[in-house]
């Protein structure tokens, strides 16, 4: 953990000394809706149909082909203060979910009031979540395992940015995981099965998230992100206050969740690079296990650093793009364990990733990669191609 730590800060370290001031703020699905709504209503979407084929020596495996998901965008303009955004998802063709619903409400030119069902800005791909927007076919596995994209929950906050300093600023208070209701959601897998999603969620104790973004520097943004409080619990849903007993096994139903994030985005003349850490710990696991049955971990880390070019940036006449990228990943969802609790190795993977993107006009992306993984069980990487078509408009 602590060379992950040291490796992403050198990477800061060293491109801050190749940097000169300016400003730069990427733009997602939210933004773009608020900030380019010149009339009442505002209709965007994306989308992405993937190919997914492993290999392996002796084992033959079919491909998989699937519309992964189609999204539909709206925004709505009620006046110059106020705004609405909603993403509604359809994933795998069966599947419906709304992704963010929220009201914006512009109290100043630096603030501004959000409430509704919200992204929880941790990392990158969970705001930036845009299949044009990220290289390779799949999202990064720590924005799926650590980061349980798309994570979402109901809650209000604060938001707004200081362009003269380049900074950027989030803070909600939200409702928690879903840890228990009858039956554990969080386990050796992670948090991902915890998510709410907005869909009839309940509430037993609030939760706090925040980023600080920093783009006060030419080409590059720094992330600084924070979840902290207690997954959610039905057990304390009519429970008896006086009851100690019972309310000392409702507490073991829950986990105690702090979750700190740290990214890192830089793009200059086709080359770009971009970086993730997340580490997240997790108290009264013991308890919890031994409630449930689970086998959750006290703590989970996931890192990735990626690279890429884009070769027509020199000689390009047109918006065409063709984009070489390699990116690595570390992540464990059970990198420590109480001593209650068997660490098993299936949990820490280790990917590599290459592929090409070609973009064949904005907002539409051809891609395909060779996905190499394997976890601490494995003596060798499996392999996997992928292939997909990516649209965002």
């Amino acid at each position: 953990m602590k060379k992950l730590i040291l490796l992403l800060f050198l990477s800061i370290l060293m491109l801050n000394v190749m940097l000169a001031q300016s400003f730069n703020d990427p733009t997602n699905t939210a933004t773009k809706l608020l900030d380019h709504n010149q009339g009442k209503l505002t209709i965007g979407g994306y989308g992405q149909i993937d190919f997914n084929q492993k290999f392996d020596n002796a084992i033959r495996s079919n491909g998989t082909l699937d519309v992964h998901r189609m999204v539909l965008l709206f925004g709505y303009q009620f006046s110059d203060r106020v705004d609405f955004v909603t993403e509604l998802e359809f994933e795998h063709v069966k599947e419906v979910f709304v992704e963010q619903a929220f009201i914006r409400y512009k109290l100043n030119e630096f603030m501004a009031l959000r409430a509704g069902l919200i992204l929880i800005p941790m990392g990158i791909i969970n705001e930036y979540h845009e299949p044009t927007t990220f290289n390779g076919v799949e999202r990064p596995s720590v924005a799926g395992s650590i980061i349980p994209t798309t994570w979402r929950e109901i809650g209000a906050g604060l938001s707004g940015k200081f362009t003269d300093i380049g900074l950027k600023y989030q803070a909600y208070i939200v409702n928690g995981l879903n840890g228990y209701d009858g039956n554990s959601k969080i386990s050796g897998a992670g948090i991902r099965s915890g998510r709410q999603k907005g869909a009839e969620s309940f509430i037993s104790s609030p939760n706090l998230s925040f980023k600080l973004d920093y783009f006060g520097v030419n080409h590059l943004k720094l992330g600084l992100a924070g979840y902290f409080g207690k997954t959610q619990s039905t057990l304390y849903n009519g429970a008896d206050k006086n009851n100690n007993n019972f309310m000392m096994m409702a507490d073991s139903t829950i986990i105690n969740l702090s979750v700190i994030g740290l990214d890192l985005r830089y793009e200059n003349n086709g080359f770009s690079f971009r970086s993730a850490l997340i580490y997240g710990g997790l108290a009264n696991t013991m308890e919890y296990n031994t409630f449930t049955g689970s086998n959750a971990g006290s703590a989970m880390h996931g890192f990735y650093a990626e690279a890429a070019y884009d070769v027509f940036v020199n000689f390009k006449s047109t918006a065409d793009g063709l984009t070489f990228f390699v990116r690595y990943e570390n992540l464990n969802t059970q990198s420590k364990v109480e001593k209650s609790t068997t660490k098993d190795d299936k949990y820490a993977v280790q990917e590599i990733i290459t592929g090409v993107g070609y973009k064949i006009a904005d907002g539409v992306v051809l891609k395909s990669d060779f996905r190499f993984y394997k976890n601490k069980t494995e003596n060798k990487y499996s392999k996997q191609f992928n292939a997909g078509v990516a649209v965002w408009f």
